[in-house]
């Protein structure tokens, strides 16, 4: 019967990460939408467990329970960690599966190694499952496990989703172990996209790399029937926990942090707010680019009107985020250099995590809101931008290549490749009159709260449990 199975969720990362509390270390849960989106699913059974890494290098915790989640750590070496997560997932498949923005590198060691660790994740499932268990595996760090588990336990109920993008073919099939990885995701009941276009694009590979002539697989418009067995290809987009981010917006405190963030920046007429992960798929470059070229042409001005650009750390150790770092920071510099004032610098730049909280207080402060990754299979920001404006107010400037663009059309969609088109978007949102920016935002907000973050993970797992 569906929902009374053993449900077994498989992630690169633990739901947990290490923070020191009055000296002691402790366990904290980690923020971010998957867990979100699974811990109240996971808590209607009792028998559910996630499989994961901690984060840290070296030997893994035994099992433990956090939160009332039973938690199964897998161990990963430095070795590992570089050639499995650094090497192959983030030098390797993160670029390729962002349309090669920076060029992804192939290199055998990191695809034994990813082979390697795919192979520990897997065994690790096998040891707890029970033989007919849901066990619902996230993302391109993971793809051989469908396979793996498949193979040793034919009975399991295997659901795959992917939230980054999954590339057109003619990007996939540079991957010199593309057959190998296909197949291996074949082994899953059900494959979840952020997209029709990832959908898409998976189904239009399959044929490609597999053999015909085998009589093994025949592609349909949705499923996949692939060695006597059926795989369903879902468009599943992932949603946030709307009530979360809504209510956080309306709190005291938040209304307080906003009034005192307003006071630091000297009262400005207009704020603008990017918030991103230090990464070069985010654009981030390309928009205080855009930015600074409105500033210089008067279109916009810095006497009333500021920019605010949180980029979040992320993967300092991976090739190119370096080099957007610098790129970034240069940025920000030439374009307070020719526009800011001591008092009041045009753009804001802060290279830092915020917690909930904090973030609660700057969604309530943008009065435009940038998002514009080159590729995004998501972009959880922006949905959660649109949660936070209760009272329906604020512009979302969005790429079109992000995954919320399928959602959230009464956005401000942008190309952003497109520096003129960017710069129109971005002076269109700062000047754009209440009645549009409320008819908009209305809009927005009833999309994103029909599909939350729970619903989005009961959905999954309704389709995995009637395949």
């Amino acid at each position: 019967m569906a929902g009374s199975r053993q449900l077994i969720v498989v992630a690169n990362r633990l739901p947990v990460r290490r923070v020191t509390v009055d000296g002691q270390p402790q366990w904290a849960t980690s923020p971010g939408g998957l867990v979100s989106a699974l811990a109240p699913v996971m808590s209607e059974r009792p028998e559910s467990l996630w499989v994961g890494w901690t984060g840290a290098a070296g030997n893994a915790p035994a099992p433990f329970t956090h939160d009332g989640i039973n938690l199964h750590p897998v161990e990963l070496s430095r070795a590992d960690v570089e050639l499995y997560y650094e090497g192959f997932s983030n030098g390797t498949l993160w670029p390729l599966y962002h349309d090669a923005i920076s060029q992804p590198e192939y290199h055998r060691t990191w695809w034994d190694t990813y082979v390697k660790v795919n192979r520990r994740f897997a065994d690790a499932v096998l040891s707890v499952a029970d033989p007919d268990a849901v066990v619902w595996v996230h993302d391109y760090q993971l793809q051989l496990v469908p396979g793996m588990l498949r193979e040793a336990s034919p009975d399991l109920r295997i659901g795959f989703f992917f939230h980054t993008p999954f590339p057109a073919r003619e990007l996939f099939l540079r991957l010199p172990w593309r057959s190998r990885v296909v197949r291996a995701l074949l082994g899953a009941d059900l494959l979840g996209f952020q997209s029709e276009v990832g959908a898409h694009n998976f189904r239009h590979v399959v044929p490609r790399v597999i053999d015909s002539d085998d009589l093994e697989v025949e592609v349909g418009d949705e499923d996949i029937s692939f060695v006597g067995r059926t795989v369903r290809t879902r468009n599943l987009p992932i949603g946030i926990d709307f009530d979360r981010f809504e209510a956080g917006a309306s709190t005291p405190d938040a209304a307080d942090h906003q009034a005192e963030l307003r006071a630091q920046l000297n009262q400005p007429r207009r704020v603008l707010l990017g918030v991103d992960r230090l990464d070069y798929t985010k654009g981030i470059e390309r928009r205080l680019r855009a930015y600074n070229e409105l500033l210089s042409e008067d279109r916009v001005s810095a006497d009333d009107t500021v920019l605010i650009q949180i980029a979040e750390p992320s993967r300092s150790n991976v090739n190119g985020y370096a080099e957007i770092r610098g790129a970034v920071e240069q940025m920000v510099g030439e374009i307070n250099g020719r526009h800011g004032t001591m008092a009041r610098p045009a753009v804001h730049y802060l290279h830092r995590s915020h917690s909930f909280d904090e973030l609660m207080g700057f969604y309530r402060l943008a009065d435009v809101m940038l998002v514009t990754p080159f590729r995004d299979g998501m972009n959880l920001v922006a949905k959660e931008y649109v949660a936070t404006r209760f009272d329906d107010t604020g512009v979302l400037v969005l790429s079109e290549f992000a995954g919320a663009a399928h959602e959230l059309h009464d956005a401000v969609l942008v190309n952003p490749y497109d520096i003129d088109g960017l710069k129109e978007a971005i002076e269109y949102a700062v000047f754009m009159p209440m009645e549009e920016q409320t008819r908009r935002m209305t809009a927005m907000r009833t999309a994103i709260e029909t599909n939350s973050s729970a619903a989005w993970a009961r959905g999954f797992l309704e389709i995995l449990e009637s395949a």
